[in-house]
Order: C-alpha cells, then structure tokens, then sequence
C-alpha cells in the first residue's frame, strides 16, 4: 500500500467533508434538497445536490467515514507536521475503531431517514473526532501534534 497523503491532507480530502453531510442532515432533511433548474446533477460538487444526493449522499458519506477508519490505520501516514501518525498508541486504535462505529451509526441512521435519529448519529460523530482531536490535534504548538 502507498500513503500519498498525510494526515492532514486526509482529514480535509474525505473525513472533514463526509462528517459535514452527516451533520447536515440533522438539521435539514436531505429529501428536501433538489438540484438548481438547468444544472446537471453529474457536475455538482456539492454530494447532498449531486446525482447520488439526498439520503443516499448522507448513506455514503457515513460508510466512507467508517472505512476511512481503514486509511488512519495504513502504516507510513504521518502527521502535517512529518511525524508519523500514532498506531502503536492504544488511544489510537480505540479512537479509530469509534470513528468505525460512529460511521456504521450514522449509516443506519441515514437508512432510517429518520433526523431525531441523525442527531444521536451526529453527536457520536462529534465524540468520535472531539476525543481524537482532544489529544493530538489541539496543540498549542502544531509541532506537538501526534505526540
């Protein structure tokens, strides 16, 4: 396996932007949500609007936070800051694994189509990324993250 991105780079790719349709979905109902006249869903770059949007964007963007759980555990990743990202850390593991799980939560939330049950899914979300963050991302110093 190769590891062309960092940690950083990641997080803003493919977490930061799934994790935002999760937690727009406790707000507004995705059902509601249609593609401007004239504009080609295949082209819009917002997935909640896009070809596959709605629920089904909400669906995906939860199964892709729960297999990124998969990519933080990819061996060679490191930190923006060069070091590498903390695998051996027992944190770490446990942290990734309720990113897995808060993930599959918000999966099956989505299914329901059910917001009350996108709030419940979002707050895990959030507890997932808050716990991570807590310990190495919220650094005075940003070379001080990851250790």
């Amino acid at each position: 396996m190769q590891v062309p991105s960092n940690l950083n780079q990641l997080m803003r790719g493919v977490l930061y932007p799934a994790a935002n349709v999760v937690f727009f979905s406790q707000n507004e109902n995705p059902a509601n949500l249609k593609t401007p006249p004239g504009q080609d869903p295949s082209l819009e770059t917002d997935p909640l609007l896009s070809t596959f949007g709605g629920w089904v964007a909400v669906e995906n963007a939860a199964l892709a936070l729960s297999d990124s759980a998969n990519l933080l555990l990819i061996p060679g990743r490191k930190c923006s800051n060069g070091v590498a990202v903390p695998m051996d850390n027992p944190d770490w593991v446990k942290f990734v694994q309720q990113l897995r799980d808060a993930g599959m939560t918000a999966y099956k939330a989505a299914q329901s189509k059910n917001q009350d049950n996108m709030i419940e899914a979002s707050n895990a979300l959030n507890d997932s990324c808050t716990n991570c963050h807590r310990k190495w991302r919220e650094k005075r110093n940003p070379a001080d993250r990851c250790k």
